[in-house]
């Protein structure tokens, strides 16, 4: 015979297992729908204060990248607040899962310290601002033109037209040079000139030929005068002034004023002179 039907049955300890389950699962399942409920409220509350805090920095004129990073974060942080309130709620013991978050949080920052390192140098080149997207600029080796400042690197257009991106804490930790930060800009170039022309009227003649360039500043003036002597001749410092906008056009017109300017003066060509002298 059956050993199992041979067990005698207590109806009324049936019951009281049902009963038991009963009450058990129908906590179990309110305690889900509020979790479900609690969830559903606080992400809508989430977004909403998000979407407001994201309002108003706009109306500051804040920068937007500035913006991005505040929200990005803000709304990780309170996800998190959020995930640990609904384990609370549920009975589960929030202290070890906090101290597992910390400990997780320094393995990946100690892991992603470079990336984090150009995260926070992204956030104080917002905040000081030593250059804007459209500014010509050498930083980190680079030398271009900032097509966009991200979260973690900087896009530099370089003079070739090859994007470029740098690491912000390349930037930030090295010299930055702002070419567009000033109202103009001097381009520097030399003329050589042969040992028989006299300096003065050359220094007048260029003088007037760069003045009529276009592009170049009238104030400040155009600057010529003798850098230094060589074998060939004096040298000269040939300095117009120009907005960085015109910097190119600057100085490949001066290259070629120089050249017409010294060829219709009729004046020689450079030469190098040497003295030989016989020792007996």
């Amino acid at each position: 015979m059956d050993i199992i039907s041979q067990i005698p049955i207590d109806s009324s300890q049936v019951s009281n297992i049902v009963a038991t389950l009963q009450t058990q699962l129908t906590a179990l399942a309110l305690k889900l729908g509020g979790a479900i409920l609690l969830w559903i409220v606080a992400s809508w509350l989430i977004r909403k204060s998000i979407g407001l805090l994201s309002r108003i920095l706009k109306k500051q004129d804040i920068d937007a990248t500035l913006i991005r990073y505040l929200v990005n974060f803000l709304g990780v942080v309170l996800n998190i607040i959020l995930i640990v309130a609904i384990l609370g709620y549920f009975g589960i013991e929030t202290t070890s899962f906090a101290a597992l978050l910390a400990a997780a949080g320094i393995a990946i920052g100690a892991a992603w310290s470079g990336l984090l390192a150009n995260f926070a140098a992204g956030v104080f080149l917002i905040i000081f601002r030593p250059f804007a997207v459209g500014d010509f600029i050498e930083a980190g080796g680079v030398t271009g033109t900032v097509a966009e400042i991200g979260l973690f690197v900087t896009a530099i257009d370089t003079l070739d037209n090859v994007r470029t991106l740098v690491g912000n804490n390349t930037i930030f930790a090295g010299t930055i040079q702002n070419f567009s930060s000033n109202p103009y800009r001097r381009v520097d170039l030399v003329a050589q000139l042969n040992h028989s022309v006299a300096p003065d009227q050359a220094i007048a003649l260029l003088k007037e030929s760069v003045g009529k360039i276009d592009n170049v500043l009238q104030d400040p003036a155009p600057d010529v005068e003798v850098l230094e002597f060589n074998l060939a001749g004096p040298v000269l410092a040939v300095r117009p002034y120009c907005n960085n906008d015109h910097y190119w056009q600057v100085y490949f017109d001066t290259n070629k004023a120089i050249r017409e300017t010294f060829g219709e003066a009729g004046f020689p060509t450079p030469e190098n002179h040497y003295a030989l002298r016989q020792v007996a």
